[in-house]
């Protein structure tokens, strides 16, 4: 991370960044711990974003500073090969790292979060620690346990892994279409009865 510049509640950002501003240009979007931001300006070295207030409350970039290290990761093409699942950059809420312990060549991270995201958390289920796409191992009430690989470790932030540490959550955002589906969220304009297994069944599903 370069330099910061706090505005009242919003922020500029100057990131120090090479590869993945090797073909960036302006309004791309760029994640940066987990959080979608967009470039507004193309510097040497690197380039610039606008953090506003609901961006800032709602993850660790409100307490990030200069000079410290953060996962980069440009937005995939339409036209390239899916290999994993979809994290869109929109954090929804703050876990931290509660127990951290070696597992052969890897890690195990052990996370908390608020019991409000477990039910969105499933083992063998996918979601994003500060923007890095990881397996669920398993979920308790309020907390979660992944595998960090050696090449996810040297290739985030996630390779120093300290406890108590913060980071950004993603679960996956189908669980809660889902649950909108289902009629436990706010009602779908194209669903007015809430879908059911009776429906489901109905249906031939």
């Amino acid at each position: 991370m370069g330099q910061i510049r706090r505005t009242g509640r919003a922020a500029k950002l100057f990131i120090e960044a090479v590869t993945v501003t090797s073909d960036a240009a302006m309004g791309d979007s760029i994640a940066v711990n987990g959080v979608c931001l967009t470039v507004t300006d193309k510097v040497k070295g690197g380039f610039v974003a606008d953090a506003v207030a609901e961006t800032l409350e709602r993850s660790t970039l409100q307490t990030v500073a200069a000079g410290d290290s953060v996962n980069l990761e440009r937005a995939m093409r339409a036209s390239a090969r899916f290999g994993g699942h979809f994290v869109a950059g929109h954090v929804d809420g703050i876990g931290h790292l509660k127990n951290v312990w070696p597992d052969g060549v890897g890690y195990v991270l052990e996370v908390t979060v608020s019991p409000s995201l477990t039910p969105y958390i499933v083992e063998k289920g996918s979601i994003a620690v500060d923007g890095v796409s990881l397996t669920v191992m398993d979920v308790g009430a309020d907390r979660f346990r992944v595998s960090l690989i050696p090449h996810s470790a040297r290739s985030s932030t996630l390779g120093t892994p300290r406890a108590g540490r913060a980071v950004n959550i993603e679960v996956d955002m189908l669980a809660k279409y889902v649950e909108k589906l289902m009629g436990r969220g706010e009602r779908s304009r194209s669903h007015p009865e809430p879908l059911s297994e009776s429906r489901l069944r109905g249906w031939g599903y």
